[in-house]
């Protein structure tokens, strides 16, 4: 694997409304203007955005004030995951491994046997793919209480397969007694990281990073621990989404009200336990097709989640379609191009179940 894992030189932190070059209209669209940057700086804010900076570094410092127990620890990466805020309130409890992931996780381990809560930040990439096996034998089979935080989940840049974890919730579901969390803005970030540091336990989230757009805050929301909730209800067709889709959808659902297409979100940050409750209330509601979106690969990861639920409990919604990344490996570029060359930009999402419907 060819590790890549600082910007170019030159490149900076990501800023509001920066994204990735021109490209991914289809024949008959008039091209959209982008704004350019390198392919690295994984920025999911659209010109003009809300924006919050290192929504988790912030936040684990404030829950670190009054929690000496937290520490911080990451392979080379305290810069490019927000946790350098962290080192920088908390020196003598930041801890630099260097490129070098399954130390870091077994020593995360050997922390949390002596009563630390250790915040572990790497790329989701080489948390799932390199640490596993250390992950599954020196953390969570002893159930120890260790966090793990990854940046670039999915399609969040634009380095090709080599960083990019369309598949890291595939592998982690099927570890027994890991939460994963898949916060969708800041504010998601800010409530998430605290109730993770609460929770009794080894948790996954996925990470977004730098400039967080602001979304949910509109929304009336509150993050819970292992509930989904429903931020916008509609009649003609249910979105469950996790991560930045819910952002997505929600975007959707504004563009397809020109169609006059009602569309329900539920967003569902934890992925594991899964809110099998709420989202088998929501899709019992007759005529509206379940749509999950999840910025992941169709195999192995919300989606299938939920149609299990559903198969299990012998629910049948008008229909079920997913709005995910393909069972490939993608392709490298400018994120907004990317985004909507597998389907998952909101513009893409809204003709997706516009065709559906």
């Amino acid at each position: 694997m060819k590790r890549m894992k600082r910007p170019p030189p030159g490149a900076q932190a990501p800023t509001p409304g920066e994204q990735g070059g021109e490209g991914g209209q289809l024949p008959g669209q008039t091209p959209k203007k982008r704004l350019t940057t390198s392919a690295m700086i994984a920025s999911l804010a659209s010109e003009g955005q809300r924006t919050k900076p290192a929504p988790f570094g912030h936040a684990l410092v404030e829950a670190a004030k009054n929690r000496p127990e937290i520490v911080g620890m990451t392979a080379d990466l305290g810069k490019y995951t927000d946790l350098h805020i962290f080192g920088r309130a908390f020196p003598d409890r930041h801890y630099q491994m260097g490129m070098a992931e399954q130390n870091l996780m077994l020593a995360a381990g050997g922390m949390a046997h002596e009563g630390f809560v250790p915040f572990v930040t790497t790329y989701a990439v080489f948390a799932s793919r390199r640490t596993y096996d250390f992950i599954s034998q020196g953390i969570v089979e002893e159930g120890l209480n260790v966090k793990i935080c990854c940046a670039l989940p999915g399609l969040t840049t634009g380095y090709g397969p080599s960083h990019q974890a369309t598949e890291d919730v595939a592998i982690f579901r099927g570890m027994p007694d890991l939460t994963i969390v898949d916060p969708c803005d800041a504010l998601d970030i800010e409530q998430a990281t605290p109730a993770i540091a609460a929770h009794d336990g080894p948790v996954y989230m996925r990470l977004l990073r730098g400039n967080v757009p602001l979304v949910l805050d509109e929304y009336d929301y509150r993050f819970e621990l292992g509930k989904a909730k429903l931020v916008r209800d509609g009649m003609d067709a249910l979105v469950i989404s996790s991560g930045f889709m819910t952002m997505r959808a929600l975007e959707a659902a504004k563009l397809l009200e020109a169609d006059r297409v009602s569309l329900a979100v539920l967003h569902s940050p934890t992925i594991k336990p899964l809110d099998e409750e709420a989202i088998l209330r929501e899709a019992r509601r007759a005529g509206r097709m379940v749509v999950v979106a999840e910025n992941h690969s169709v195999i192995g990861g919300l989606g299938e989640a939920v149609a299990g639920t559903l198969l299990r409990a012998g629910v049948a919604p008008a229909a079920f379609r997913q709005v995910a990344l393909p069972d490939e490996f993608l392709d490298a570029g400018a994120l907004p191009t990317l985004h909507d060359r597998y389907g998952i930009s909101a513009e893409a999402m809204a003709r997706s179940i516009k065709s559906w419907l």
